[in-house]
């Protein structure tokens, strides 16, 4: 098969006439020839494979562009990269590798193009187009790599388990694949995943963090998510989630499945938002379920404070996998922490818990109401509109209260600074109490979000601890 209108962009040009100077066998692979034939959107980085120095036809290609860029080399890996126009381009020299048990960094010689090819993780990314004058466009496809693609399969090309046990990200990479293809990993190697998930302890949390982030990134996030839980894997990357599925009955009595649940959250929010860290927020929402777990003779089964925990696990779960400590992970524990908030409040809606709702949210009010949607999974019709139909209300109300109030975020109007001023204080807890008391006047509805009934109630506030106005 010739794919010369896969390689119809400028770029091949360069790299085919800088390969015919250098005599070297130079083909386009993995990738971005795997997404041509899907007819993705094509990638913004293209992996060349040269049989001899990638370095040399990087350096090569560099000289016969006008504007010479700059060659970025890896001598470590033999590699080298460089921009053309909004493109990544990364050139390695054809090459086969062992490896040792205990790492996913493998001894690297000099081979051919079929070395190279049976290295790969997958047959859907071991398909190479020839830039080489003689064949170019020439497709070589020694694993039917594009039967694969046709049948949306997932296989690797050789002994999955000496493919998954050699690099063990190859296991989360074809998850991967499977969520955002939406393919079916053939049943060997589906199985070898299983045998050897432990191994995915030798791969760094980054890594592994990265290709979670592409799995929670998919459309449908639970294909990826539901296949980490059967393949073992997720006890090893998220044991939190993993101890959510389940159900347990006592006296007639049982509890959803909160595992599967958390899976049609994410896929509703996903359907929602490709805010990543929101999509974190619906898979870790309910992880405080399991250890809060517990049977009521009277109410049935509880799950008693199980947003607190959950919020405090996170930072766990974020610190253990070395993800951002930053405003990332309070965002996702504020998220948690809140996300029952709107449904108790959907009750009864009264002003002052919509003000206190509006004040804790901050800007997040409208991602936490999005949240809260979204971990609707009832499959009783006339409840889900309810449910929906009491958001809509909440929300509503949050317009009407605070277009009035101006709560969000808001800063008292009265300052630490005018209390000490007023009543001649140095620091001391009773300034403290003051601001206190103002704020929850006005989330409580008692005075308005306004300076001089904040400095009225200050004064009366003031007089009933004991301090005197020192004009």
């Amino acid at each position: 098969m010739n794919l010369k209108k896969a390689v119809t962009l400028p770029v091949f040009d360069y790299i085919s006439e800088a390969a015919n100077s250098l005599d070297l066998q130079t083909f386009v692979i993995g990738g971005y020839v795997r997404d041509f034939l899907l007819e993705r959107e094509k990638a913004k980085d293209i992996d060349i494979v040269a049989v001899g120095s990638g370095i040399d036809l990087a350096n090569k290609m560099a000289d016969l562009l006008p504007y010479k860029p700059k060659v970025q080399i890896f001598k470590t890996y033999g590699t080298a990269m460089l921009k053309f126009k909004d493109l990544e381009i990364e050139f390695v020299g054809a090459r086969k590798e062992s490896y040792v048990e205990h790492s996913r960094n493998p001894l690297v010689d000099s081979g051919t193009l079929q070395d190279d090819q049976n290295r790969r993780d997958f047959t859907i990314n071991a398909m190479a187009i020839s830039l080489n004058q003689s064949d170019f466009g020439a497709l070589l496809d020694p694993f039917n790599g594009i039967d694969d693609l046709q049948n949306k399969i997932i296989r690797t090309p050789l002994d999955p388990d000496i493919t998954f046990s050699d690099d063990p990200l190859r296991m989360m990479r074809a998850i991967r694949f499977s969520s955002q293809l939406n393919f079916q990993i053939e049943s060997s190697s589906l199985e070898s995943i299983g045998r050897n998930s432990k191994r995915i302890q030798i791969i760094s949390k980054e890594r592994v963090v990265d290709e979670l982030n592409k799995i929670l990134m998919s459309d449908k996030p639970s294909i990826g998510l539901r296949l980490l839980h059967e393949t073992g894997l997720m006890a090893f990357i998220l044991p939190e989630l993993s101890k959510l599925q389940g159900v347990e009955q006592i006296k007639g009595q049982k509890h959803k499945d909160n595992f599967y649940h958390t899976l049609q959250v994410v896929d509703n929010i996903a359907g929602k938002t490709d805010n990543l860290w929101l999509r974190w927020s619906a898979l870790l929402h309910d992880i405080g379920k399991a250890p809060t777990k517990k049977f009521d003779k009277k109410v049935g089964w509880t799950f008693h404070g199980h947003e607190f925990v959950g919020s405090k696990m996170v930072k766990k779960i974020f610190k253990r996998l070395k993800m951002p400590l930053n405003d990332k992970m309070k965002y996702v524990q504020k998220i948690v922490m809140m996300s029952s908030r709107p449904v108790i409040l959907a009750e009864n809606v009264t002003d002052s818990a919509v003000r206190r709702l509006i004040f804790d949210a901050g800007e997040d009010l409208d991602d936490l109401m999005t949240h809260c949607e979204a971990d609707i999974t009832t499959k009783n019709k006339t409840k889900e509109k309810q449910y929906l139909n009491n958001f809509k209300l909440v929300r509503q109300k949050v317009k009407e209260v605070e277009e009035r109030d101006h709560v969000r975020n808001f800063q008292p109007p009265i300052s630490g600074e005018l209390i000490m001023d007023t009543f001649d204080l140095k620091p001391c807890r009773e300034i403290g109490i003051i601001k206190d008391a103002i704020k929850e006047a006005i989330l409580e509805g008692e005075i308005s979000n306004d300076y001089e009934e904040a400095y009225n109630f200050m004064l009366k506030k003031a007089a009933d601890i004991g301090l005197k106005n020192k004009s």
